[in-house]
C-alpha cells in the first residue's frame, strides 16, 4: 500500500510551480501574464549549452551531482508533460495484484551515448539539427505553440461567439496567425512519440533519445543524495520496480541505476515497509555490489573500467561543449566571410530564393542557425505577429526556426520582446536604442509593380508608414510621386512592405541582411523657439 511521501509531494508542487507558468506563457495570446515569466525558460539546459551560459550549466551540473536528475522531473517541461501523460493513462485503471506496468530493463547505453556523442560532434561544427529535433524543452515549446495554443484560441473564440449572442463582449475573436502546417505536423509527431513511449516504457525518451537526459546521467550516477535499498526493511515484493517509470530499479539484485533515475520518488511512496529511502549515500555503488553478494545473486559488471573511462571522458567532453562550440563558430564565421551575399538561399543572378529575415539581435543568419533551437517562444510572444515558424522552405538547417514575415504587420520600431524571452540568446538582448538602429534588411522597390506606374494613381502608403523616413516620395510624372529608398536609413522593419496594396507580389519587399548592420538614427528636426512680443497684426 502506498504511503504519503513528503519528497514526492514537494517534487509535484515544484513541478507544478514551474510547468504551469511556462505553459501559460506559451499559450497566452492576450498578453495577460507578466513578462518576467520568461525567467523560467532560462533554466533549460540545451539553450544554455548552445548559448554558452557557463554559470547556468555549472548550476545544473552541481544540482545533478548533489541530488540526481531533479531537472528531468521538476524543471524540464517535456519531462513534466510525460508525467501528465502517464497520469492521464492511469486514470480509471485499477491496479490489481500481479498486473504490473513497468519492469526493470537494462540501460541502452550504446544507443543513448551514441546519440549524445553525435549531437556533440555535430554541434561543435555548427550543425544543431539533432539538438533541434531532440531537445526536450524545444519540443515542448513547439507542442505548446502549434497544438495547445491554437486549442486555447479556438475555445476562446467559441466562448466569444457565445457571449456575443448575449450582448456580452468581454472576450474577443482572435485569429490564429503564427501556426504552419509543418509546425503542426512536427508537434503532433513528437507528442505521439511521447505518448507511445510513456504508455509502454515510461521515461524511455528521457533515457534513450534525449541528449540532455544522457548528459545528466553522466553526473547523476555519482550523485551524493540518491534512492537506495534498506536491505533489512525490504521484503522483495517488487512494488518499487513496477512503479519505476524510468525502469531503473532491479528488485532482485536490490540495485537502483541512478544514471536513469529521475527522482520522481514514486518508488519510495509505493514501499509500505520503508525498504527504499532517499538519503545521503555517496558510496552507494560499493554497497550495491555487497548487496548482490549477500543476496546470492550473480554480480554483474555494470560499470567496468572501460565504461567508467568512457563516461568520464564523455563528461569532460560535454562540459567543454560551450568552449569548443565558441571556437567552432569563430572558424565558421571566418570561412563564411566570402559567402555573404551569395548564401545558399540568397537571390543572386540565377534567381535563387532570398534568405530568411532573422529577428533583430540575431546578429547574423549563420549565427542564428547555429544557436536557435526552434522552441518558438519568440513566435508566441511577438506582439505584432511578424515571427513565423518555418518548414523546409529554407533548407533542413533552418527547419522549425522563426523568420520575420511582414504579411499583415510590421516589426514595432522599439519592441525588444523577442530578444528578452529567448532562452538560448540566439536573439541577443537589445536596448530600444539599439533596436531602432539595427538593420535586419533593406527595402527593395520594384517600380514595375507599383500602382503609381501600373495604374497612374497616387499612393505613398509605404512612405507614410516608414518610421525612419528611409522610404520617401520623389517626383515621377506630372503631379505623381513614386517611392525611393535610402538604404542608409532603412532598418528593414517592414512598415512599407506590410502596407503595400499590390497583390500578389508587393511592390516593395524587405531583402534580408545575412549579417545585421547598424544605421544612424534619423535626426529629429530642431524646434525653434519663437518669441512673440505682440499680436503680429
Amino acid at each position: 500500500m502506498k504511503k504519503f511521501n513528503y519528497l514526492k509531494g514537494l517534487r509535484v508542487i515544484l513541478a507544478i510551480l514551474i510547468f504551469v507558468p511556462i505553459l501559460l506563457f506559451f499559450v497566452d495570446f492576450a498578453d495577460v501574464f507578466p513578462d518576467n515569466l520568461h525567467a523560467l525558460l532560462h533554466l533549460q539546459i540545451m539553450p544554455a549549452v548552445l548559448g554558452g551560459m557557463a554559470g547556468l550549466i555549472v548550476f545544473q551540473f552541481v544540482l545533478a551531482l548533489l541530488f540526481g536528475r531533479i531537472y528531468c522531473s521538476v524543471i524540464c517541461p517535456a519531462g513534466v508533460l510525460q508525467d501528465i501523460i502517464n497520469r492521464i493513462f492511469c486514470i480509471g485503471k485499477k491496479k490489481k495484484k500481479g498486473v504490473r506496468r513497468f519492469s526493470y530493463h537494462k540501460p541502452m547505453n550504446i544507443l543513448r551515448y551514441s546519440i549524445l556523442g553525435l549531437t556533440f560532434v555535430l554541434a561543435v561544427f555548427g550543425i544543431i539539427e539533432l539538438c533541434t529535433l531532440l531537445d526536450p524543452y524545444s519540443n515542448f515549446g513547439r507542442i505548446a505553440n502549434n497544438l495547445f495554443r491554437p486549442v486555447v484560441i479556438w475555445v476562446n473564440n467559441l466562448l466569444a461567439d457565445g457571449l456575443a449572442r448575449m450582448d456580452n463582449y468581454t472576450l474577443y475573436h482572435v485569429t490564429i496567425s503564427n501556426v504552419t502546417v509543418f509546425g503542426v505536423i512536427s508537434a503532433l509527431v513528437v507528442l505521439l512519440v511521447f505518448i507511445i513511449m510513456v504508455v509502454f516504457r515510461g521515461r524511455l525518451f528521457c533515457n534513450t533519445l534525449c541528449p540532455v537526459g544522457t548528459l545528466l546521467s553522466l553526473i547523476s550516477r555519482y550523485s551524493f543524495f540518491r534512492i537506495s535499498f534498506d536491505k533489512e526493511a525490504c521484503t522483495h515484493c517488487g512494488n518499487c520496480e513496477h512503479t519505476c517509470k524510468a525502469e531503473a530499479i532491479d528488485s532482485k539484485r536490490l540495485t537502483v541505476d541512478t544514471s536513469r533515475c529521475v527522482d520522481c520518488f514514486n518508488c519510495v511512496s509505493s514501499c509500505a515497509k520503508g525498504g527504499l529511502q532517499y538519503r545521503f549515500k555517496p558510496s552507494f555503488k560499493k554497497e550495491a555490489e555487497t548487496v548482490c553478494v549477500q543476496t546470492g545473486v550473480p554480480q554483474q559488471a555494470t560499470a567496468p573500467n572501460s565504461r567508467r573511462t568512457f563516461l568520464t571522458a564523455g563528461a569532460t567532453v560535454a562540459a567543454s561543449l560551450p568552449i569548443v562550440s565558441t571556437i567552432a563558430k569563430g572558424i565558421e564565421k571566418g570561412q563564411g566571410k566570402g559567402r555573404h551575399g551569395q548564401g545558399r538561399h540568397g537571390q543572386g543572378r540565377h534567381g535563387k530564393k532570398w534568405p530568411p529575415i532573422v529577428p533583430p539581435g540575431a546578429i547574423s543568419l549563420e549565427r542564428f542557425k547555429d544557436v536557435c533551437t526552434g522552441c518558438q517562444i519568440c513566435v508566441t510572444q511577438c506582439p505584432s505577429h511578424v515571427l513565423r515558424p518555418t518548414g523546409l522552405e529554407y533548407g533542413f538547417d533552418y527547419m522549425l526556426k522563426p523568420r520575420v514575415a511582414y504579411i499583415d504587420s510590421y516589426c514595432n520600431y522599439e519592441c525588444t520582446v523577442c530578444s528578452e524571452v529567448c532562452p538560448a540568446h540566439a536573439i541577443k538582448p537589445l536596448t530600444k536604442e539599439e533596436k531602432a538602429t539595427t538593420q535586419v534588411g533593406i527595402a527593395t522597390f520594384f517600380i514595375n509593380r507599383c500602382i503609381v506606374k501600373t495604374e497612374g494613381t497616387d499612393c505613398g502608403a509605404c512612405s507614410e508608414h516608414c518610421p525612419t523616413q528611409a522610404v520617401h516620395m520623389v517626383p515621377y510624372k506630372g503631379t505623381l510621386t513614386i517611392p525611393q529608398v535610402n538604404p542608409d536609413l532603412c532598418i528593414g522593419c517592414g512598415g512599407c512592405e506590410s502596407i503595400c496594396p499590390v497583390r500578389p507580389m508587393r511592390a516593395i519587399i524587405i531583402r534580408a541582411n545575412e549579417v545585421h548592420k547598424f544605421v544612424e538614427k534619423p535626426r529629429e528636426e530642431e524646434v525653434k523657439k519663437v518669441e512673440i512680443d505682440d499680436f503680429g497684426f
